[in-house]
């Protein structure tokens, strides 16, 4: 399993992090990211609706329910989210 989906589980509850952070964190590019959480064969354990694009827009979920499912995600892990974009001060920097 890629250290990239292993990471989801270490972003906490009410925030999101950007495909460009994760790409940071794990050596790779934003667009590898998002190809590795196309093929999340574990949402329920590893939660990849957490990923958005580096502006906050809500992208990329290929999951049942597509971005409205990945959006009532989101909100119900305490997310805020006006429109379609992640609130800045919701993005999750790794700590490392």
């Amino acid at each position: 399993m890629h250290k990239a989906i292993i990471l989801l589980k270490d972003i906490p509850r009410g925030k999101a992090v950007t495909y460009k952070e994760m790409a940071r964190v794990c050596g790779t590019s934003p667009r590898a990211i998002g190809r590795i959480m196309a093929g999340n064969k574990h949402p329920a354990e590893f939660p990849c609706y957490k990923v958005v694009s580096a502006t906050g827009e809500l992208r990329g979920y290929s999951g049942p329910g597509g971005l409205k499912r990945k959006k009532e995600l989101l909100i119900k892990d305490g997310v805020l989210i006006t429109g379609n974009k992640v609130a800045p001060s919701c993005f999750y920097i790794f700590p490392f």
